[in-house]
């Protein structure tokens, strides 16, 4: 069966060495509209040596396909620093350490002695009838209004650059989710699994946190993509656009930007929702407004490169967030070369700042100097550096990460519905069950099964 992949991200990418992998002599294409592979897996290295990723930064290594993967096409990841492992939080005034453990959590003066006593009275909280919530109002129910405005909050726009009044706890956050339903709390939850994990010897103890060490490769996230990519030979096409499909009998026709055409049996749709929405128009208008109405906030990343000497103290760790009652042009920063080892070279060290997002969608639309402005008088006030900077690069993401806004799940039964009508169709990417690169691996195998299964 001849299978065409559109898109070359990681999820095409993955999808096709999955398929590949389960059958070596598989007919397989995949079409990719620009000259670059890997989408927003995107690594550039400037003359002077700074390694910047304008998109995904790494993964965690707590999910054994994604390192299975890796091992397969002979990839050795790289374990970021110890560094790497201090967060801090931005609030009135100052930068506050991330707790790690209860005794951090106790002593640590991010939220107040109310604030801290609040979150300590989730255990006894009960739960709601809601099917969706929101994150904000899943984290005032459960953990008070400070901990939304101080924790969560920033960590909606960290990870999905996204409105914690708007995004879907269940679709953002399955486990926590699952969590509350099984135990009633999250505190109980953690402490009950903790004892399970401990009781049967598992090395990796559950956490308040995602779990897992951040992973990467020597020369930045693009290494796998472009493996991946150059595994593939002739099989992937570069710079060619799929506008629309149509459909014949049992084979799908793919018509190209150029007049150029391609016939398929089976069909993977691995580009963002919004390209899935306009190649889909013609062939089903109401699948590709289902598809089209998964948002995407514009995001722009300002890369920032200081001699080493000039690094403030407080520039410590893996970097900050910042809350947005905080009233900040920045969403938060990275210090990269305190996370990965040759992020920027000898005696230099490597921020990468975001600006826009959800929060403020027109503040990435700024011109060059004004976001550089921007970006160097937050982090003057909220870190101390007052230094020139010696590298300056910026990323523009017109649409960047997927918004798992309330209705998310619905929506996606919606899809799954439709497709009903269209055999041999897959749609797969981030926008749909889980934007971090580890989901888009996972995902990609279970797309290669549905394609067998076509």
């Amino acid at each position: 069966m001849k299978t065409t992949i559109v898109g070359a991200g990681i999820s095409g990418l993955a999808t096709a060495h999955a398929i590949l992998s389960g059958n070596p002599q598989a007919e397989v294409s995949v079409f990719e509209s620009s000259e670059r592979v890997g989408g927003k897996v995107w690594t550039e290295t400037s003359p002077e040596g700074f390694i910047c990723e304008a998109g995904v930064n790494g993964f965690l290594d707590k999910i054994p396909r994604t390192l299975q993967l890796c091992a397969e096409i002979g990839l050795t990841p790289v374990s970021a620093n110890a560094a790497a492992q201090k967060r801090y939080v931005f609030s009135r005034q100052e930068l506050h350490k991330l707790p790690e453990t209860p005794p951090e959590f106790l002593t640590s003066r991010l939220l107040s002695v109310p604030g801290r006593l609040r979150v300590l009275w989730e255990i006894l909280v009960g739960g709601t009838n809601k099917s969706d919530e929101s994150l904000a109002e899943f984290a005032v129910r459960r953990l008070g209004s400070e901990a939304l405005e101080k924790l969560i909050d920033p960590m909606a726009s960290g990870v999905f650059a996204g409105d914690a009044t708007k995004m879907s706890l269940t679709s953002c956050f399955p486990r926590i989710h699952e969590v509350e339903e099984q135990y009633g709390s999250l505190i109980r939850g953690l402490v009950t699994l903790q004892m399970k994990a401990r009781a049967s010897g598992k090395k990796n103890i559950p956490g308040p946190g995602p779990g897992g060490r951040l992973t990467s490769f020597g020369q930045g996230m693009s290494t796998l993509t472009d493996t991946l990519a150059a595994r593939l030979g002739a099989r992937l096409h570069k710079s060619a656009p799929v506008v629309s499909i149509s459909r014949d009998g049992g084979r799908y026709t793919l018509h190209l930007a150029d007049g150029r055409q391609a016939e398929t049996e089976a069909l993977v749709l691995a580009v963002p929702a919004y390209a899935q929405s306009d190649i889909l128009q013609t062939l089903d208008p109401q699948l590709a407004q289902l598809v089209g109405e998964i948002g995407y906030p514009p995001l722009t990343l300002v890369c920032l490169g200081y001699p080493l000497a000039t690094k403030p103290a407080t520039l410590d760790g893996f970097g900050f967030l910042v809350p947005s009652v905080e009233q900040r042009a920045i969403l938060g920063t990275i210090v990269d070369s305190n996370v990965f080892p040759g992020r920027a070279p000898a005696g230099h060290m490597l921020l990468r700042t975001m600006v826009g997002g959800a929060r403020n969608p027109r503040l990435a639309e700024l011109p060059d100097e004004q976001l550089f402005d921007l970006v160097r008088s937050d982090l003057k006030d909220i870190t101390g550096l007052t230094a020139e900077p010696v590298f300056g690069r910026i990323f523009r993401h017109e649409k960047a990460i997927p918004q798992y806004v309330v209705g998310h799940a619905a929506r996606l039964k919606a899809i799954a519905q439709a497709l009903v009508r269209h055999p041999g169709l897959v749609l797969t990417g981030n926008a749909m069950r889980g934007v971090s690169l580890n989901d888009c691996v996972v995902n990609a195998w279970k797309t290669a099964e549905a394609v067998a299964s076509c």
